[in-house]
């Protein structure tokens, strides 16, 4: 069933150069090698259709029209070995301790800034900087970071580089844990014979994390809830499932109320004081005193309330500032500036357009190189140089000329592949990992994460919106991975 996949001149997760599996993945192989042609096309649709019957959607906008979709699920695993994980692990610990340090700084004494290690207009200028309604505020525990999502990308030669950092709302959680039923219940087969790191107590641990946020004040077990947008929101689906399976309140903003600093939950016994907002709502949204005012999503007087140190609102308020893609570059300074460390797992190489050396280079060599939005996200207003035509550089050239500040540029990266199941066939396509890192008054790291697939034959992009689809990822007890 593999007689014309081609490994070269990629790193591939399952296989090595010669065409061999990995010691890691060789009994999944040969399992998968005793599977006839039409079993695995039976299997393959029954998958998918597991996701539909669960309600399993997220909604792309095209032109203001939102289309319901289920990610399209591939059944063939990434499966790390337990010595790459706990790479993983402390590299992803690391680096949200540093960003965690970064936003508590910037919010308050600015050493970094005065130090002139990171530029000051880098963070001052950037909109998702929030200084008038944060700084200053005392955070619970000092942690702005609750939950983390670290996009990670492997090389030709295998080593992981850090992508992008999402510490705002990162989404995709609930499809780690559907992922893995879904697998578990089309293919049993698979986990007979392996010992996978179970994600079974995953979920209370998140909860723990998030009861550790609670205020000062507050000595009996504190009352949270999730803040949703409501169920037109892309992301619907996630904030149902993780209030479900922490066993806490999933409210809209018109279910809350701010008296006198104090913010409550209406419900049919009265007003019940709220302690934790776990939010999904865009900073932008939450409050229509403290930003926008004409949002209808927020709660009037959450910041003050957030002020008076009677709330804790995760992720914390301002967190975009640390996850731009233009502070992105400057992530192993953090790491080397707060914790005296190098960093466990590098940036990919970046170049920061507003500085003219770098961009006068960059516009040279358009096409080799990604160039990306520092604002935008899922794979929008970016340009993939070798895979370009000549009118999308040049649109590309004038835009960084007009605005060199918004872009940055990267190398483009041979993204490593794993060969995925489409179309009664297998080929390789490009993947990445999403990494969850919860913290609260200590850090866990969610074992494997959401593998994400550019399911188009030789795309780049493996954002749900652009075709992507998922896999399950699998960290192995022991080196060889078997019972």
């Amino acid at each position: 069933m593999f007689k014309s996949y081609k490994t070269s001149p990629f790193f591939d997760e399952m296989f090595t150069s010669e065409g061999t599996p990995k010691p890691h993945y060789q009994k999944f192989h040969e399992i998968l090698s005793q599977f006839k042609q039409d079993e695995l096309k039976e299997k393959h649709e029954t998958a998918q259709l597991s996701f539909l019957r669960q309600g399993i959607t997220f909604t792309v906008y095209n032109n203001n029209v939102g289309t319901e979709r289920t990610m399209p699920f591939d059944f063939v695993p990434i499966i790390i070995s337990p010595e790459e994980w706990k790479t993983i692990e402390k590299g992803m610990i690391q680096r949200t301790e540093a960003l965690n340090r970064f936003l508590e700084d910037v919010y308050h004494e600015q050493n970094i800034l005065e130090e002139g290690i990171i530029p000051r207009s880098l963070v001052e200028e950037n909109p998702y900087y929030y200084s008038k309604q944060v700084q200053g505020i005392k955070v619970p525990i000092k942690n702005h970071i609750f939950l983390a999502g670290i996009d990670l990308i492997r090389d030709e030669s295998g080593k992981y580089h850090v992508l992008e950092d999402n510490l705002r709302n990162p989404s995709g959680m609930s499809y780690v844990y559907q992922n893995r039923y879904v697998m578990r219940q089309v293919y049993p087969e698979f986990f007979a014979k392996h010992a996978v790191e179970t994600l079974e107590h995953q979920l209370s641990y998140l909860y723990e994390a998030m009861l550790d946020h609670a205020p000062e004040a507050k000595s009996d077990k504190p009352f949270a809830v999730l803040l949703t947008p409501g169920m037109y929101n892309s992301a619907y689906y996630d904030h149902v499932f993780l209030a479900q399976q922490m066993g806490i309140d999933l409210v809209e903003g018109r279910d809350l109320l701010v008296r006198d600093n104090i913010v409550y939950m209406k419900s049919i016994r009265g007003l019940k004081r709220v302690d934790i907002i776990y939010r999904r709502i865009d900073d932008d949204f939450l409050d229509p005193k403290a930003f926008r005012e004409d949002s209808a999503l927020g709660v009037a007087g959450l910041v003050e309330a957030y002020r008076h140190g009677n709330v804790a609102i995760l992720n914390g308020i301002g967190n975009g500032v640390a996850d731009d893609k233009a502070i992105y570059a400057y992530v192993p300074e953090m790491i080397r500036y707060y914790l005296g460390e190098e960093p466990i797992i590098d940036n990919v190489k970046t170049y920061l357009l507003s500085k003219e050396e770098e961009r006068e280079w960059v516009l040279e060599h358009l096409e080799e190189l990604v160039v990306k939005n520092v604002g935008a996200s899922g794979g929008y207003d970016m340009l993939i140089g070798p895979h370009a035509s000549k009118e999308e550089i040049e649109e590309f050239r004038a835009k960084i000329i007009e605005t060199p500040h918004q872009y940055i540029a990267q190398p483009t990266i041979k993204l490593s592949r794993a060969p995925a199941y489409q179309g009664e066939k297998f080929y390789p396509c490009h993947v990445d990992l999403r990494v969850f890192v919860m913290r609260g008054k200590e850090s866990r790291v969610l074992p494997g994460g959401l593998s994400r697939v550019a399911l188009k034959e030789g795309s780049l992009v493996v954002n749900s919106s652009q075709g992507g689809g998922g896999k399950d990822t699998w960290v192995c007890k022991d080196e060889g991975g078997l019972l």
